[in-house]
């Protein structure tokens, strides 16, 4: 058996010494299904492939030998993963395997191939396979924390060291005062494509000047070049020093960003740049940072507002001023109806999550929030009397589609203890 280029996950056949059958003869049909979707076979003495890794029981008899397996995994934190048949007593062995492995606490799942044509089980192997590359991309990722969290932020300042051991990514700590000498420099030659596209794309301009909306597009150019420079693939803005210190914004630069697939949060938030680095790599969805505004448990519903807005998120927008401060350039965004999933991280460890799913029903144009604002009924467990009893902090981030369980599945996988 040799192995296929450019595989997404290995596969170790593991037989009885007493089985006397190839194993191709065994489960050659379930062996052509897994290399169809991007399979590999691995011998024993494994190592070099570097690919999340699946145990297949083809007999009974193998226990000890898988369990050697697990003393020389070459990854032992992510969990172990067994391939079952009906036959050859491949379900038995593996069910023994499984229980040694948690009563030493020591996480896995098996994965029963009851047919070679039910798509099921494969899939549930394909979405297996996708969590173990997010882990192993998030390890080797970083995100920059441009400025220390906001003051504000009193439950979202975590230990860095706690998130990097816990969720994987480097945090990068970087000087407000690098972005806001990359942005004075900035000439208005390097910013005039996405300036016109800005604005043309804007379904009316209210408050802002064009003077100020060229600053907002320069603090954009100025933010990308230090992702570049500093190879991050996330960053956390604390964006209201620019208020302070440039007159300006970083509600485009923010959005702008996160388009182009750079996941950018605000106010040095790191927990949400997290969440929203963390389902960007899950889904391929672009993800919305906003203030849960308002909530009416009788409604079970939530209005969620910010200035800034991911433009590929959202129908149409409009320029306004920054709410707060009614400085520079905000977004003020029109989203359409549809279904989303609403999602939070917290906890002192970063161990908790809330994750909800819902519908939005309309967007608001209240003169008293932030400027893109969306009103979500939410599924009824976790509902909102759940997010108001045991908080996990103030931002949430919104993404379309429904992804509870698919995100579910992962934190239990890597994170809960």
């Amino acid at each position: 058996m040799s192995n296929q280029p450019n595989g997404r996950f290995s596969i170790i056949p593991v037989a009885s010494e007493l089985n006397n059958l190839p194993v191709e003869n065994i489960v050659g049909e379930y062996l052509t299904h897994l290399k169809s979707i991007g399979g590999i076979i691995e011998r024993e003495d494994y190592g070099k492939s570097g690919l999340p890794l699946f145990v297949f029981v083809i007999t009974g008899g193998t226990e000890q030998r898988v369990l050697d397996l697990r003393q020389n995994k070459r990854d032992a934190l992510n969990p172990v993963y067994l391939i079952a048949h009906p036959g050859n007593n491949s379900l038995p062995a593996s069910l023994e395997i499984l229980a040694k492995l948690q009563q030493e606490n020591v996480k896995g799942r098996i994965f029963y191939l009851n047919s070679a044509t039910k798509e099921s089980p494969f899939e549930q192997i394909e979405n297996a396979v996708k969590h173990i590359e997010v882990r192993n991309e998030m390890r080797k990722s970083k995100i920059g924390l441009i400025g220390p969290s906001s003051e504000w932020l009193v439950a979202s300042m975590p230990d860095h060291e706690i998130l990097e051991r816990k969720w994987g990514p480097a945090i990068v700590p970087l000087q407000m005062s690098e972005l806001i000498d990359l942005t004075q420099d900035v000439s208005d030659e390097e910013i005039e494509i996405p300036l016109k596209s800005f604005t043309a794309g804007a379904r009316e301009i209210i408050e802002p000047s064009k003077k100020e909306i060229k600053n907002a597009v320069k603090v954009y150019s100025a933010l990308k070049k230090m992702a570049w420079k500093h190879d991050l693939n996330a960053v956390a803005v604390r964006c209201f020093d620019l208020l302070t210190e440039l007159k300006t914004t970083g509600c485009y630069a923010l959005a702008k960003l996160n388009d182009e697939g750079i996941v950018a949060g605000c106010e040095g938030d790191l927990v949400s740049t997290l969440g929203m680095f963390w389902v960007n790599r899950m889904t391929g969805s672009n993800v919305w940072m906003a203030n849960p505004a308002q909530a009416d448990i009788e409604t079970n519903s939530i209005w969620l507002a910010h200035c800034t807005v991911p433009v590929n998120m959202i129908g149409s927008y409009k320029l306004r001023s920054h709410f707060e401060s009614g400085i520079g350039v905000g977004i003020e965004g029109e989203f359409e109806k549809g279904k989303v999933t609403l999602l939070r991280i917290g906890g002192k460890e970063l161990e908790k999550i809330w994750i909800s799913e819902g519908e939005i029903m309309e967007s608001g144009r209240a003169e008293n929030l932030c400027r893109t604002q969306v009103h979500v009924h939410l599924s009824k467990e976790p509902g909102v009397s759940e997010f108001l009893d045991a908080p996990l902090g103030n931002h949430v981030i919104l993404f379309r589609g429904k992804y509870k369980k698919h995100l579910q599945s992962w934190w239990e996988t890597f994170i809960d203890n």
